[in-house]
């Protein structure tokens, strides 16, 4: 009776901190499956990237009705960002489970640093033409985004976002719902391939993307209210990750993981 209970609430958790801060939650998924759940790290790997494809697909949904999406170019990203998460995660699974969240503690302490650093508000709003170098720029960094989201069983939403304001000058809310594809994408490339070798936990897979609906209703109710301090918010966050990347790296340097 615990575990689902705790793999609820370890949903819950991550989705509300993506409904309150539009991203940086699904880095927590995996040391919450690890070590609330208590699922082994390859399993953590593929079943958490499992939760945070349903829950972009989800969020995606709400984005795609108020027409924040730029189809071509998550098209683009999407296809080229594919094989960079089918390469990364048949990466992912030849390396030692113990030095994977090894690394994936570095990759933690990473992803605070940039949610440290102020969002570029992008360009004007208008369409995204495709030419062949913006082209070539956006399938360049989904290639890049996929492999690193696919190694470490990550959405990589932080990297997407600057990366398609980077390539394409799309304004903010755009890039926000333009990667939910790519990170929902990613994430059932990463899930499917940790799936074939039997390392997702198909139940606590589904108790963790329900806790996660219910958490992330609250998270955006919560962010209504609290939009003048998304910053603040940003920061205690980042703390938060750097907190809980010195634990997986105190874990790791005891044998503990």
């Amino acid at each position: 009776m615990a575990q689902p209970l705790l793999a609820l609430g370890s949903g819950g958790l991550v989705g509300f901190v993506l409904g309150l801060i539009g991203g940086g939650g699904s880095i927590v998924a995996t040391p919450l499956l690890l070590y609330a759940v208590g699922l082994s790290p390859h399993v953590a790997l593929g079943t958490g990237a499992l939760a945070v494809s349903a829950n972009a697909f989800i969020n995606f949904a709400g984005h795609a009705r108020a027409g924040n999406v730029r189809w071509g170019v998550a098209a683009v990203f999407a296809v080229a960002g594919v094989l960079g998460a089918l390469g990364g995660s048949t990466l992912g699974k030849m390396v030692d489970g113990q030095r994977l969240i090894l690394l994936f503690a570095l990759m933690m302490i990473a992803v605070g640093a940039a949610m440290l650093r102020p969002r570029k508000g992008g360009g004007d709003g208008g369409p995204v033409v495709l030419t062949a170098p913006v082209v070539l720029r956006v399938a360049g960094v989904g290639l890049g985004v996929g492999l690193l989201s696919g190694f470490f069983g990550i959405g990589g939403g932080f990297l997407i976002v600057p990366g398609l304001i980077l390539a394409t000058g799309m304004p903010m809310i755009s890039a926000v719902g333009t990667s939910l594809l790519a990170v929902g994408v990613f994430g059932l490339a990463t899930a499917l391939n940790y799936a074939a070798s039997g390392l997702v936990d198909w139940v606590i897979a589904a108790e963790f993307i329900a806790g996660g609906i219910a958490g992330g209703w609250l998270g955006m109710r919560a962010a209504c209210r609290l939009a003048a301090d998304r910053g603040a918010l940003n920061r205690i966050f980042a703390g938060i990750v750097f907190a809980v990347a010195l634990y997986i790296l105190w874990r790791s340097a005891a044998g503990q993981v």
